[in-house]
């Protein structure tokens, strides 16, 4: 009798690109452990603007962790996010983001600051280590500090990260809520969360400006927001017909590639020697 042998399962049968994505899986953690090692991390900056004043004026920056190869090159986080973020190494890449984060704001007065986090690391206590020397070091540093949790991961341990909250913003720390609408959030949480700030998940900006699904689902979102007293941001906007629909609904702030994309080198030092220059 013939056997039917599973692709999956016989690297022979795989096609080249099952095969390139399990040798992607499998290395991945790999090059991110060798890259820590090396310390070939660093932060790309992206602003979010203020929908009041046209995008004229950042209201904040986002501070994204990027992971070099050998080279210098930076590796996509698409290439290995996935493979590490449930694992010691995701633990260790908040770590590293919260480290960059921290000295690049006591290096900036006048920046505030995000950082993205897992709900993982709440209990991690290097992460912990991190934040609560600096907590006790430059209490007015971290007030400018912004925390990004994504709703997925809220959603782990809502009680924690309740208490965890409750704790940190009693010392002046802001938490924003990513990605809101991708996940499942149990809505009686919001009310517990208090999160300052909604971002709503990116999805829901493609062309808002001709999609009524996205019209109406947006306009909830923004309801929301504004119910539970949060700044609203609209996530992933790349046009101008986007970026004016969100403006007229009411949207605090606007983040996408339209008003700048994730840059290595601090935008905002270009924008302080061009007012220089003009002044």
């Amino acid at each position: 009798m013939q056997t039917i042998k599973n692709a999956a399962a016989d690297p022979d049968l795989a096609s080249p690109f099952e095969a390139a994505m399990e040798t992607q899986r499998q290395t991945a953690p790999d090059m991110v452990r060798t890259a820590l090692a090396r310390k070939d991390v660093g932060l790309a900056f992206q602003p979010i603007v203020q929908s009041a004043t046209g995008g004229q004026t950042t209201a904040y920056y986002e501070g994204l962790i990027r992971v070099f190869d050998e080279s210098g090159r930076v590796i996509p986080a698409r290439d290995f996010m996935g493979a590490v973020e449930e694992s010691d190494l995701g633990r260790q890449l908040d770590c590293a983001a919260l480290t960059l984060g921290l000295r690049t704001l006591r290096a900036n007065p006048d920046l505030r600051l995000a950082i993205n986090m897992s709900a993982r690391s709440i209990g991690y206590p290097k992460w912990k280590n991190i934040l609560g020397k600096f907590l006790r070091a430059h209490p007015d540093v971290v007030e400018r500090l912004i925390l990004e949790i994504t709703e997925s991961s809220a959603m782990l341990m809502p009680e924690i990260v309740v208490a965890f909250m409750a704790d940190l913003q009693s010392k002046g720390i802001t938490f924003a809520l990513d990605d809101f609408g991708a996940g499942y959030t149990a809505f009686r949480y919001l009310k517990d969360f208090s999160f300052d700030i909604l971002k709503i998940d990116g999805q829901f900006t493609r062309n808002v400006h001709v999609d009524a699904d996205n019209q109406v689902l947006t306009e909830a979102l923004l309801s929301i927001a504004r119910h539970f007293d949060m700044l609203a941001v609209s996530e992933a906007v790349e046009t101008q017909a986007e970026a004016q629909w969100l403006v007229n609904a009411g949207v605090d702030c606007l983040q996408g590639y339209f008003f700048g994309v994730p840059s290595l080198a601090p935008p905002w030092k270009a924008t302080q020697q061009k007012q220089k220059r003009s002044a």
